[in-house]
């Protein structure tokens, strides 16, 4: 408090409106097999379309991974993957041995400054769709577009119709594959036919070329030859492939030209040169227009025009590596500096494709010890704000191993203590393949027990039943996956029509989405077996769709926290109350900040208590437990007694006879 000398009024606030915070109680966390994306790294996903623009489509290998998180997707809309590091996994490149870029981060710590020695070019993403990819770029005008007398065709009988003929130079200076070229006559006019037609070149054998038509305004290349005859000794323009992409010419930025600088510009394009990104061959991807060879070089908003910073920054396919050899100066100061280049050729294009990329694994077939890795990324509880851990599907059944998948993501939920875990059987546990008979409930029945009793007992856990069977929209086939995406789901949707503490099964809050039928769907009899194995069941009943049938956590010992929504309520309390907790740190320990925080945290359980969440509770935070002693530690402390709401599992309903003329009073309670 301020010393005052003289009188006078001394005005101070004491805030006392404090609150416990909200906490998330439904993002989810999960691992993904797949085609592209970053690797070793959480990445936030909102949708199932985020997913696939992230991550690729699935194919034959990595569908289950993909639809158990696009499952959970249906339910809620905050995800965060991780992909594994397979073994063998690395990026497509230009040049040299292929190298594992895992992420934005590892590129900017180990590869922004052309440390790898792979040439100009490296694939954005780990994997062979790398391998599609085609870099062209355009440094100069002469290199865009070029016309003159020296361009002369050296063949005296070009027809209509005609796909080849020859050429001065051809396989020199002069043009190269992908060029488009259109005709004039002998004096250099291209005002009348044979001008105002393009033809792109296919191919060059010594002097002879390969043309096939080409349209500027699709940029599509298609069939036939020549529309009209082309004199001998006839001119030609010749455009880079990319040209009508574009609308001006490379030249001098006019950052760099008030700088002294000259001749810095470069165009860029990136192919799917081989359509296995987009479905067609030769489709562009990206266009980059203008950018500078000077390090220091701005656009027109102030940010950087560099071209490695502007590819780092806005490409979604491609790294820059490495500046090519025949760019003059690239990389320098732009103060009086020319990037001219100087060839001995005419034509200066550089085209890139990309090769060496490996999915990894022998494709798609990660080791547990590969998966566990990547789940480890979720164990830090104080960086990473998840609430649900999807196991996707298991490798093996955890009673031919105790080192299991389940196992570790079980170990994660139980270091971490505010998690719950979703786990599946392992898939030969219920779905039949040749020469098997695991399509016998019964045999369904003794598997999926085996795989929960080689689990350890834990209340951050939930065990389902096994896998539904669904449409894959993008192989337009069905596949078995497995549920525990959509288990944490139904705890999401729960928290969005609810609250956490409400039970995500039965009819009200458990219908699952998508399920065309079930690969094992337990009788009544196995749901008794399974219930007592720890397992919840889904089930599909006969006109009221697949429902989860349970709501069980993974512990063995009878408790309150044996069901699903007390585990949940108190993950939720605790969270809240301990991030509340963390404005008390530093603070006196006296009843001024005792009574601060049970005025900070009764008003929340109330209205928990009124949510039905909880039916009783009591704060203890006095000098009962916070003694002289306690408090010569530096300790706080504060004992918080809750009587949990339970959910209803098992319902009674006895229907008695009377004879007529018998009160009920009579017999009510007889």
């Amino acid at each position: 408090m301020a010393f005052q000398v003289s009188p006078g009024v001394l005005v101070q606030e004491t805030d006392l409106t404090n609150i416990v915070p909200a906490v998330s109680t439904s993002i989810a966390g999960g691992v993904i097999v797949s085609t592209k994306g970053p690797v070793d790294e959480i990445t936030l996903v909102s949708s199932e379309k985020e997913l696939v623009d992230v991550f690729g489509e699935p194919n034959g290998s990595t569908f289950e991974y993909f639809f158990t998180l696009a499952n959970f997707l249906q339910y809620g809309n905050a995800l965060r993957v991780v992909r594994p590091a397979l073994a063998g996994l690395v990026n497509a490149v230009s040049s040299g041995s292929a190298i594992l870029i895992k992420s934005t981060d590892d590129y900017l710590n180990n590869f922004s400054s052309g440390e790898a020695n792979v040439g100009s070019w490296a694939a954005r993403t780990p994997g062979t769709l790398g391998n599609n990819l085609k870099v062209s770029v355009c440094p100069n005008s002469t290199a865009f577009a070029s016309a003159g007398s020296s361009n002369l065709i050296n063949d005296a009988s070009m027809a209509i119709g005609d796909t080849s003929f020859t050429i001065d130079d051809a396989g020199g200076d002069k043009i190269q594959v992908g060029d488009i070229l259109e005709f004039g006559d002998a004096s250099g006019n291209f005002d009348a036919a044979p001008s105002g037609h393009y033809y792109k070149i296919t191919g060059i054998s010594g002097s002879t070329v390969t043309i096939a038509r080409f349209n500027p305004q699709t940029g599509v290349t298609e069939t036939g030859g020549l529309r009209h005859a082309v004199v001998d000794n006839a001119q030609y323009k010749r455009y880079w492939e990319y040209y009508f992409q574009f609308s001006n010419a490379p030249s001098t930025s006019d950052d760099v030209s008030a700088a002294g600088g000259s001749n810095d510009e470069l165009h860029i394009v990136v192919v799917d040169e081989d359509g296995g990104i987009s479905g067609t061959a030769g489709t562009i991807l990206e266009t980059f227009e203008g950018l500078s060879q000077a390090s220091d070089a701005k656009n027109s908003t102030g940010g950087s025009n560099f071209y490695a910073d502007v590819i780092y920054a806005d490409s979604n396919f491609i790294y820059w590596m490495d500046h090519e050899a025949t760019l003059a100066n690239a990389g320098s100061a732009k103060t009086g500096q020319t990037f001219d280049n100087t060839f001995t050729q005419t034509i200066t294009t550089i085209a890139t494709s990309l090769s060496g990329g490996v999915d990894g694994s022998s494709a798609f077939t990660p080791t547990n010890a590969e998966l566990a890795t990547a789940f480890d990324r979720f164990n830090d509880a104080e960086n990473v704000d998840i609430n649900l851990l999807i196991a996707g599907p298991s490798q093996t059944s955890a009673d031919a191993t105790g080192d299991t998948l389940a196992t570790k993501v079980i170990d994660i939920a139980e270091q971490r203590k505010d998690i719950v875990a979703f786990i599946s059987p392992a898939r030969d546990d219920v779905v039949s393949k040749s020469g098997s008979d695991v399509s016998d409930p019964i045999k369904q029945t003794v598997n999926v027990k085996a795989f929960a009793d080689g689990l350890s007992s834990s209340s951050y856990a939930v065990i389902d039943s096994g896998y539904k069977y669904m449409y894959d929209k993008y192989n337009d086939v069905f596949r078995f996956v497995p549920l525990c995406g959509d288990i944490a789901g139904l705890c999401a949707r729960t928290d969005n029509v609810a609250d956490s503490w409400f039970s995500p099964g039965g009819f009200n809050r458990g219908q699952i989405r998508g399920a065309v039928k079930l690969a094992f769907n337990p009788n009544q009899t196995q749901r008794d077996e399974l219930y007592k194995a720890r397992v919840n069941p889904v089930v599909t009943f006969p006109g009221q769709g697949t429902v989860l049938f349970g709501d069980k956590t993974a512990q063995a010992k009878p408790s309150a926290f044996d069901r699903i929504n007390v585990r949940r309520l108190f993950i939720t309390l605790e969270k809240a109350i301990a991030t509340a907790a963390k404005f008390q740190l530093f603070e006196f320990n006296d009843e001024f900040t005792r009574a601060q925080f049970r005025n900070l945290v009764e008003p929340f359980l109330r209205d928990v208590q009124g949510r039905r969440g909880i039916t009783d509770f009591s704060v203890v935070c006095d000098d009962t437990n916070n003694t002289g002693e306690v408090i010569d530690r530096n300790e706080f402390r504060a004992d918080i007694f809750i009587k949990p709401a339970r959910s209803i599992n098992f319902i009674q309903l006895n229907f008695i006879a009377t004879r007529t003329g018998v009160a009920f009073s009579e017999v009510v309670g007889a």
